[in-house]
């Protein structure tokens, strides 16, 4: 079938819809590093963290060689709400770029929650309701995470208690009130509910907060809350595997119309949109079986994989969580106060950390202007106002799409947008008012936060 006969979206039978997600861990040929018992610094056993997480979680968490996980009936029976979602052929954009690349993005923001991270919230949730529990606490950063779990929570009868980093609590109220309406408890973070919260307070007079700092507190309640377990929405290695629906259909509807993507590209944040985007084309790659350049994007002012270092670290700044290998700026580091609120992580995934490590994947940093002004230009010839997070890829898809131009390569490039910018207009305002500025962490920043980083001999 030739180009032209792709149409706008591409969308699959509710048939096509992926039975089992894919564990990418089980074809790679050099596994994540295993997460740390802070305390004795051996692997943490599922008995250790079943104090924290949710039984059949940790076995996912710890799975390394079962390729495909089957997707429980329930959950399969609620993506079909909103999902198989769309992949979309850009030719609006194509055309106005006056590019020969063929741009594809897989949209995840056909939801109420409007992201990706339904995907993860809804099984998570699943497995809390069947566990017999009666609650749940977590962070979020810019509110989708927060949006959607309050959702899932909802769906299956469950408490749920969000800490939300403060600047993104204060500039994004909507998104707070849509918790709010499914019920979920919303506190800023840091904040003066918690022992972790008032001792980072005391540090840090004053902060806007970061994920670590959310984590921390969010951990701290429900290891003191009978009948609680924690979730998180992005980093670990079970999130990352909920995600992968995100890619399988992103393959199965290329394949299907008999087109080989080139490049992929994805925002990167604390990994699991990216994550679930690339892994079916990771394990071609992997495998032997197909060669895919793999873009990961940051924000220059948390640039984990860019700048930070391959370590051991705490994924929260209170200390309290495991420790994880992966590309990190310090557990300590908080990050400036920019409008992509779910890019502001101090580390990233175990697996991705590895897979770049391997020099498996590419990343890079971009500057906030930049994203916006790409957020805009994408905005008025596709229709569809991007998330602030999702406008990382959409820049360095264009950047892509234009060395094409250059060279008269006609390359098959696609994204991620995993979500819709309409809770984001203050963000957007303060773009449009030319007050919006560019902030990157100097050398010793960085170095200094870096500093605090364990000292292990593994």
């Amino acid at each position: 079938m030739s180009q032209k006969e792709i149409p706008y979206k591409i969308y699959l039978e509710e048939s096509e819809m992926p039975k089992a997600w894919y564990n990418l861990r089980a074809d790679m040929k050099n596994k994540p590093a295993p997460l740390l018992n802070p305390e004795t610094l051996k692997p943490m056993t599922a008995k250790e963290l079943s104090g924290v997480f949710c039984d059949e979680l940790i076995e996912q968490e710890l799975d390394e060689t079962t390729a495909y996980i089957e997707i429980p009936e329930d959950i399969r029976n609620f993506y079909k709400m909103y999902r198989p979602s769309p992949l979309v052929r850009a030719y609006c954009l194509e055309e106005k770029l006056q590019t020969p690349a063929k741009i594809y993005y897989k949209f995840e923001g056909n939801n109420t929650s409007g992201s990706h991270k339904l995907n993860s919230a809804i099984a998570q949730a699943y497995y809390a309701k069947k566990q017999g529990l009666k609650g749940v606490t977590t962070e979020t950063g810019a509110g989708q995470w927060g949006t959607a779990l309050s959702m899932a929570c909802s769906y299956f009868d469950l408490e749920c208690k969000v800490y939300m980093v403060k600047c993104s609590y204060e500039q994004k109220p909507f998104r707070r009130e849509v918790m709010r309406t499914y019920g979920a408890s919303v506190t800023p973070s840091p904040s003066m509910d918690t022992e972790i919260g008032k001792k980072i307070l005391a540090e840090h007079p004053g902060t806007s907060g970061s994920l670590g700092c959310a984590i921390s507190e969010a951990v701290e309640v429900a290891s003191k809350t009978d009948g609680y377990r924690y979730v998180l929405g992005s980093v670990l290695n079970q999130v990352l595997l909920h995600q992968t629906v995100i890619g399988l259909e992103t393959k199965t509807a290329l394949d299907k119309y008999g087109v080989k993507a080139d490049i992929i590209i994805g925002c990167a944040g604390g990994g699991s949109n990216l994550g679930g985007l690339i892994s079916p084309f990771m394990g071609e790659k992997i495998r032997g079986e197909a060669d895919y350049r793999i873009i990961a994007v940051e924000p220059a002012s948390c640039p984990s994989f860019t700048r930070g270092k391959y370590a051991y670290d705490f994924c929260d700044t209170g200390m309290v969580c495991p420790l994880q290998k992966m590309y990190t700026l310090g557990s300590n580091f908080i990050p400036a106060a920019t409008h992509a609120g779910g890019l502001r992580y101090h580390g990233m995934s175990s697996v991705l950390s590895q897979l770049y490590a391997d020099g498996l994947m590419e990343a890079c940093s971009v500057k906030q202007t930049e994203v916006f002004e790409a957020a805009e230009k994408f905005a008025r010839v596709e229709g569809i106002l991007p998330a602030p997070e999702s406008a990382h890829a959409i820049k360095v898809a264009i950047d892509e799409a234009m060395k094409c131009k250059e060279t008269g390569e006609e390359k098959t490039i696609v994204f991620g947008l995993t979500g819709t910018g309409y809770f984001d207009m203050m963000s957007y305002e303060k773009f449009h008012n030319g007050v919006m500025t560019d902030y990157e962490p100097t050398d010793e920043e960085i170095e200094t936060a870096l500093k605090r980083l364990p000292k292990l001999d593994v």
